[in-house]
């Protein structure tokens, strides 16, 4: 597959997953007040409860699209692909990968990097805790560094704007609601591991 430049295209990849209509309403959105305020509460009450571990982006972004769902109208997709800094991948390989097989587990074993899509906006939950983390690739904590500074939780941004700041999400596969209903369950069995008994 080849690299996904715009939103036309990004509509195709929902469309495979979801249907025409849900592709037409992602690529219509636009974000207001209130859904600010309901991404931004879901996503303090998310990342309160989950454990600062590393290549958990998968099952945040899980979590997270399943939290602004309830709280949100807005056509909310998790996406998966390749994270680049400046050009250069830091999560992914932007090599053709096999969505359903890769998503198949409820704690998936892959190098890519997976964030939500609320319409044209990217929402990522995991960025700045991977890069702040030991674990994180030194390309991407300079970065972010530079870029924002320390004590970041959220990132939103429009998809098309993101590379204004040096990170290229780049799309590849869209989830579907049974992959992210089994991510979910994934991240409930950590969150749930590292409460106090």
């Amino acid at each position: 597959m080849s690299a996904i430049k715009d939103i036309a295209q990004l509509g195709k990849l929902v469309a495979a997953q979801h249907g025409w209509p849900a592709a037409k309403a992602f690529k219509s959105y636009e974000m207001n007040d209130a859904d600010r305020e309901a991404l931004s509460h879901c996503a303090i009450d998310l990342l309160k409860v989950f454990p600062s571990i590393p290549g958990a982006c998968a099952l945040m972004s899980a979590a997270l699209a399943v939290g602004l769902e309830r709280q949100m109208a807005a056509p909310i997709h998790v996406v998966a692909g390749t994270l680049a800094v400046d050009g250069e991948p830091v999560f992914g390989d932007r090599q053709p990968f096999d969505g359903p097989q890769v998503f198949s587990a409820s704690d998936p074993d892959w190098d890519g990097h997976v964030w939500v899509m609320a319409g044209p906006y990217v929402v990522d939950i995991s960025i700045f805790r991977t890069a702040y983390s030991r674990q994180g690739p030194a390309k991407l904590a300079k970065h972010i560094d530079l870029a924002f500074g320390p004590n970041k939780g959220l990132y939103v941004d429009s998809w098309k704007r993101t590379s204004q700041l040096g990170l290229s999400y780049e799309p590849q596969y869209v989830l579907s609601a049974d992959e992210v209903t089994r991510l979910m369950g994934g991240a409930f069995h950590v969150i749930k591991q590292t409460k106090p008994a």
